[in-house]
C-alpha cells in the first residue's frame, strides 16, 4: 500500500481512527486507517473548510467531485489489463511445485477461454514479475509478448490463440519477492521446526503466482495439484480433505466461479479439529487447541446467518491460522478463511473477525464487486451483517458498542481524508487499487444499509438481502447495476419511505449524510463519566471498578484519551491495570499507541517485542508511523523494524519501510 506523507492530526482523532474494534473483523485491516492519505489530511480539511467558509461552497465541491466521477465507464477494470469482454477465461488448472529454498512456485496454470468476440484470438492475461517459460497449445508453442510493465499493476501477457483453440498453457515460476506470497523460515513459525508459505491475492496481487485475468469481474472454477515436501499439509480457498493424509502431492477443486482474488494456498505443518458438523480449524499444533476453544461458536454463526439471509453455499467452511506475519486480520478465501493468530485472545472478545469473514460468504464470495470502485458492495455489506451476526449470537448490548466503535471509526476516517475518497463508488483511476481500503466502504455503507433498515423495517430489509444474495449468486456486479436493482425492488415497494436522492447521495458524496443513523450505548457513557472522573483527579485508577469491563469498554476508554497525560497517570493506569503486560493484542496496541505519544518509556521494551513480533499491519503501522514523527523514536522504529523485516509481508514492509528510513 502507498505510503503515507507525514503530517500532524490529534492525538486522540487518529487513535480512535486506528484501533477502534470493528476493525477487528475488516478483511485487509485498511478499514483502520486511510489507505492512502497521511495524518495532515485533517488539518488541510479543516483549512479548506474554512476557506470555503460556508456550505454553498461545500456543496459546489461536492458536485465537482460527482462530476469528476460521472465519466467513469461503469463495470470497466481500470487495474486490469486483461480483455475478458473480447476473450474470457472461465476455467484454471494449476499444476504447481513449492520450492522453500529457492521460494518460488514453479509448474503450469492451464486456462480454458470462451471468445466472447468470436473476431479476437488475442488473449491478454495480467501477470507481476512472472518468468514465462512457454505458452503451448495442445502441446504446441504458440506466439506470447510482455508488455510494458506498470509499478502498481504488473505487466500484461498477450497470447496468440489459434483460432479454434479453448484452452492455453503457460509455464511458469513466481519470483521470490512475489507480492501476493510470503516464504517463511522455521524459526518465523509457531513450531519452529518446519517452512510455511501462504498466499494473499486481493486486490490484484494474484497475478504475482498466477497467470490470469485478475479482475473481479472475471470469474472461475479451478482445480489444482500442489507438489509439497512430504512433511507438509498444503490448504487452498477449494474443498480441502480433513482426513487427507501428507504424501507431498494434493489435488483440490473449486467448482463454484470466484474471482482471482480469492484464490489462496497455504502449505505448513498444519493439524486439523473440526468445531462442528461443518465446521473447522486448520493451525500449526502448538494453536489448534486455543484457536479450536477460540472461535469454537463458528458453527452456530454459520446456522444463524443461513437462518436469516439464506443457504450457504460452499460446503464446508473451515478456518486457517495464519503464522503472525501475516498483514491482515483475515481474508475471506472461499470455504477457507485465513485468520491472523492475533485475535486468539482467550475469551472470545476479537471474533467480530470470524463473523466478518463468514459474512462474506454471502457478500462478496457469492455476490462480488466488479471493480474495485464497487468494493463497498463486498465490505459495507459484510460488515452491516456482521453486526447482525454478533448481535444474533452475543445480544444486542455488544451490538450497541461494537457499533458504536465502527461509527467512531468512521468518522474519524472521515475527518483524516480528502472529500473524494470519502465515497463509496470512489474513483481510483491512475491509483493503487489498494488505496480503496478505509472505513469508507466498510462502515460508511454498512451505516447506509442501517439507515434503510430503518426505514423499511428489519423483518422487511432481511427478505431483501435473501432475495438479493439469490438474484446475483456467483455473479460480480457493479454500484450501477444494485442501485437499478434497488430502483426496482425497495424504491418500489416503499416509495414513502425511501428517497433515490438521499440514495444517491449516500453513495456518491462525501461524508455522512445529515440525520444518518447515529448508534449509542448506555456502557460507554458510563465510560466517558468514569474517564473524566479519573482525568480531573475525582477517581483514582485503583477505585476504577473495570472488573465487568469487556475489550470493548477497555478501547473506548483508551481510545478517547486526551493527546497528552502525565507520566504519574500513564504510571497509575499501568501499575493498576498492567497495561503494558496485556496479552489482549488489540489492547496492547491502544496503550502502546498512548506509551509513544507520552514517550512513556517503561512501557517501550513490549513495544519493541510487538512491533518484531507481530506483521499485521494495522497493528504495527500506526506506532511506526507515530514513532517516526520524532529522532528519537524514528531510531528506535528503524531498528526494530530492519530486525523484523525478515518476517513480515511484503505488504507489511511496503506500507512501513517509508517511516523509518
Amino acid at each position: 500500500m502507498k505510503q503515507h506523507r507525514n503530517h500532524t492530526m490529534s492525538y486522540c482523532k487518529m487513535l480512535a481512527t486506528l484501533i477502534c474494534v470493528p476493525a477487528l473483523f475488516a478483511c485487509s485491516d485498511a478499514t483502520t486507517e486511510p489507505a492512502n492519505k497521511a495524518d495532515a489530511s485533517a488539518a488541510m480539511k479543516d483549512v479548506a473548510n474554512e476557506e470555503m467558509g460556508n456550505k454553498a461552497a461545500e456543496d459546489n465541491a461536492r458536485a465537482e467531485i460527482t462530476e469528476g466521477s460521472s465519466d467513469m465507464a461503469s463495470g470497466v477494470d481500470y487495474h486490469s489489463f486483461s480483455n475478458p469482454d473480447e476473450v474470457r477465461v472461465t476455467h484454471l488448472a494449476l499444476d504447481l511445485s513449492a520450492n522453500f529454498d529457492t521460494q518460488q512456485l514453479s509448474g503450469s496454470a492451464t486456462l480454458k477461454v470462451e471468445r466472447t468476440d468470436p473476431q479476437h484470438n488475442e488473449l491478454i492475461l495480467d501477470t507481476r514479475a512472472l518468468k514465462i517459460e512457454t505458452v503451448t497449445v495442445n502441446g504446441e508453442a504458440v506466439p506470447f509478448t510482455l508488455g510494458e510493465t506498470d509499478v502498481d499493476l504488473g505487466t500484461p501477457l498477450s497470447i496468440s490463440l489459434p483460432e479454434n483453440a479453448n484452452q492455453v498453457t503457460v509455464n511458469y515460476a513466481t519470483s521470490p519477492s512475489a507480492s501476493g506470497v510470503q516464504w517463511l523460515t522455521p524459526a518465523q513459525t509457531a513450531g519452529k521446526k518446519h517452512p510455511f508459505l501462504f498466499t494473499q491475492a486481493q486486490a490484484v496481487h494474484a497475478r504475482s503466482f498466477i497467470p490470469l485475468q485478475d479482475s473481479p469481474q472475471v470469474r472461475v472454477t479451478y482445480e489444482a495439484t500442489i507438489k509439497t515436501p512430504p512433511s507438509l499439509l498444503a490448504v487452498m480457498s477449494a474443498a480441502n480433505d480433513p482426513q487427507t493424509q501428507r504424501d507431498g502431492e494434493y489435488t483440490f477443486t473449486m467448482p463454484q466461479p470466484i474471482p482471482s482474488y480469492l484464490i489462496a494456498l497455504a502449505i505448513g505443518d498444519l493439524q486439523f479439529k473440526a468445531m462442528g458438523e461443518r465446521t473447522g480449524v486448520y493451525a500449526e499444533p502448538a494453536l489448534l487447541e486455543s484457536a479450536a476453544k477460540e472461535f469454537e461458536d463458528t458453527e452456530a454463526m454459520l446456522e444463524v446467518t443461513e437462518e436469516t439471509y439464506g443457504p450457504y453455499q460452499w460446503d464446508r467452511y473451515d478456518l486457517l491460522i495464519l503464522p503472525p506475519s501475516f498483514p491482515f486480520g483475515g481474508m475471506e478465501n472461499p470455504r477457507l478463511s485465513f485468520i491472523t493468530p492475533t485475535v486468539i485472545a482467550g475469551d472470545k472478545s476479537l471474533v467480530s473477525l470470524i463473523a466478518h469473514e463468514l459474512a462474506h460468504s454471502w457478500s462478496g464470495n457469492t455476490v462480488t464487486n466488479a471493480t474495485w470502485r464497487d468494493l463497498w458492495l463486498n465490505e459495507g455489506f459484510t460488515t452491516y451483517l456482521t453486526y447482525r451476526i454478533m448481535e444474533m449470537i452475543y445480544g444486542h448490548e455488544r451490538f450497541k458498542k461494537e457499533a458504536v466503535l465502527g461509527y467512531q471509526d468512521l468518522q474519524n476516517d472521515i475527518a483524516a481524508l480528502e472529500q473524494n475518497d470519502e465515497i463509496l463508488a470512489i474513483d481510483l483511476r491512475g491509483r493503487n487499487p489498494d488505496d480503496v481500503f478505509s472505513n469508507i466502504p466498510y462502515e460508511k455503507g454498512a451505516l447506509f444499509l442501517r439507515e434503510l433498515e430503518q426505514k423499511v423495517g428489519r423483518e422487511n430489509f432481511d427478505a431483501f438481502l435473501m432475495q438479493y444474495f439469490e438474484d446475483f449468486a456467483f455473479k460480480s456486479i457493479t454500484t450501477d447495476t444494485f442501485i437499478d436493482y434497488l430502483d426496482e425492488t425497495l424504491l418500489a415497494q416503499y416509495p414513502e419511505k425511501l428517497d433515490a436522492e438521499r440514495i444517491q447521495q449516500w453513495i456518491f458524496e462525501p461524508g455522512i449524510p445529515e440525520n444518518a443513523p447515529k448508534p449509542e450505548s448506555d456502557a460507554f457513557t458510563k465510560i466517558d463519566d468514569t474517564r473524566s472522573a479519573w482525568l480531573s483527579g475525582d477517581v483514582k485508577a485503583a477505585d476504577i471498578e473495570t472488573a465487568q469491563w469487556t475489550v470493548h469498554e477497555w478501547l473506548y476508554f483508551l481510545n478517547n484519551m486526551p493527546e497528552s497525560l502525565t507520566d504519574k497517570q500513564l504510571t497509575a493506569l499501568d501499575t493498576e491495570f498492567s497495561l503494558t503486560e496485556t496479552q489482549n493484542n488489540e489492547i496492547a496496541h491502544s496503550w502502546l499507541m498512548i506509551a509513544v505519544a507520552n514517550e512513556y518509556k517503561p512501557a517501550y521494551e513490549r513495544l519493541y517485542s510487538y512491533l518484531v513480533s507481530i506483521g499485521r499491519n494495522k497493528l504495527v503501522k500506526p506506532l511506526y508511523r507515530t514513532l517516526s514523527q520524532t529522532p528519537e523514536g524514528k531510531a528506535f522504529a528503524k531498528k526494530a523494524f530492519e530486525e523484523a523485516k525478515p518476517g513480515y509481508h511484503p505488504l507489511t514492509i511496503r506500507a512501513n519501510e517509508g517511516f523509518v528510513n
